[in-house]
């Protein structure tokens, strides 16, 4: 009887640990899947910046252009 006992503390035992460190794993795997997922999120935010910051200086490029254009066609009409 005792040994019946035992045994069954010890099986209860083990299903405990068993369970404890499944969560525990599953819990690591969602910490790690978060990280993962705001270091993607920041690669895209970076990515984004730099093309918002390529597009402004193209478009200042232009308009700087554009008004020595303007300025250019303005000193010829005026003389």
């Amino acid at each position: 009887m005792k040994k019946i006992v035992a045994l069954s503390i010890v099986a209860a035992a083990a299903l405990s640990l068993a369970a404890c460190s499944k969560s525990e794993d599953a819990a690591a795997n969602a910490t790690n899947e978060a990280a993962l997922d705001v270091n993607a999120t920041a690669a895209e935010a970076v990515t984004d910046v730099n093309s918002a910051t390529d597009n402004a200086a193209d478009v200042a490029a232009d308009n700087a252009a554009d008004a020595a254009a303007n300025a250019s066609d303005t000193a010829a009409n005026a003389q």
